[in-house]
């Protein structure tokens, strides 16, 4: 996807009981100088009602914040979890996401902060994803949004979502790379030390029984991704794959989805489209060049991935965040 407005102005929005957590991921990505490295900064602000101060769910409290009207000029507001869920917050918060909404800014909510977009309103008939242990509650709460539960994080139409705490990582790494390009986001996750991308879902992390084997089948297909990683321009094969790893193809496909969370085609198409996005950003090689170094048959076949999966076509993409 493209990022179709500028985001100058990012704001916080609390009410009480705040994520320490969640509120650090986007103080970290969003109100971190980051010039040094090459990232274009932000306008940055931590709101609630009346600038009033706001405890954390660890029994410290925040003061210094912005009142609302900060936010009500901002191009992203971001709702970090703030307690309670089963509960709306207070009405100015929800009307300064409504009102955010309607003039096209974007809204984020971070795990349970989710429920605060829901209370709003701003979830209906939109793909958004929760927590796994929220879900069946959060369905019950808003049955008219339409909930992804394998997601770590959903997009619809500048509404965002996030699963778990770590999740919010993921999401704001993700508007990065739709604000400011993949070698930003790139940059921004190794400063981090974070994944640039994660592959797969909640399914990694639901609580379910899994093999004991688990942790050590993770260093094979670890192994296996790490070698495709750097032979990108190759076509590859579960067969080959399966082979290379000592395996039968039923085996490596269930280590692999236990591993990543995703099969092996998917994870394999995310990873060439990444590639293809890095090197589009460079601007030095021709559609066609890149097509092949990404392991695709032809610029069509890359032109077609690219629209379906990242909402553009590689010249638009190229034309916006070329360096």
């Amino acid at each position: 996807m493209l990022a179709d407005m500028d985001v100058n102005r990012v704001a916080v929005v609390l009410a009480d009981k705040v994520s320490p957590f969640e509120l650090g991921v986007a103080c970290e990505v969003f109100g971190t100088d980051r010039s040094a490295d090459g990232i274009g900064g932000w306008d940055f602000g931590v709101c609630s009602p009346g600038g009033d101060a706001v405890e954390s769910w660890s029994g410290f409290g925040l003061s210094g914040l912005r009142d609302l009207d900060y936010a009500a000029g901002a191009d992203l507001l971001i709702v970090p979890t703030c307690a309670p869920r089963t509960v709306p917050p207070p009405d100015p918060v929800l009307d300064v996401l409504r009102d955010a909404a309607a003039r096209g800014a974007w809204v984020a909510g971070f795990c349970a902060g989710v429920f605060t977009l829901g209370y709003a309103g701003l979830l209906d008939g939109r793909r958004c994803t929760v927590h796994w242990v929220y879900e069946t509650e959060f369905r019950q709460r808003f049955p008219a949004a339409e909930v992804d539960p394998q997601a770590l994080y959903a997009d619809d139409g500048g509404i965002l979502t996030s699963a778990g705490t770590v999740a919010a990582v993921d999401l704001c790494l993700h508007l990065v790379r739709r604000l400011r390009g993949v070698a930003a986001a790139t940059t921004l996750a190794r400063r981090m030390v974070a994944a640039p991308h994660r592959a797969g879902g909640q399914a990694q992390f639901v609580q379910a029984p899994v093999p004991a084997t688990a942790a050590s089948d993770d260093a094979v297909v670890a192994e296996a991704l790490e070698w495709v990683e750097r032979r990108l321009d190759r076509p590859f094969t579960v067969a080959e794959l399966a082979r290379r790893s000592g395996l039968g193809e039923r085996t490596f496909l269930r280590r692999f989805s236990a591993a990543t969370g995703t099969t092996p085609h998917r994870w394999l198409t995310e990873r060439r489209l990444d590639r293809a996005q890095a090197l589009l950003e460079e601007g030095r090689l021709s559609v066609e060049d890149i097509a092949v170094a990404c392991g695709y048959a032809s610029a069509a076949a890359l032109r077609h991935q690219f629209t379906r999966l990242r909402g553009t076509s590689p010249s638009s993409y190229r034309a916006a965040f070329r360096g």
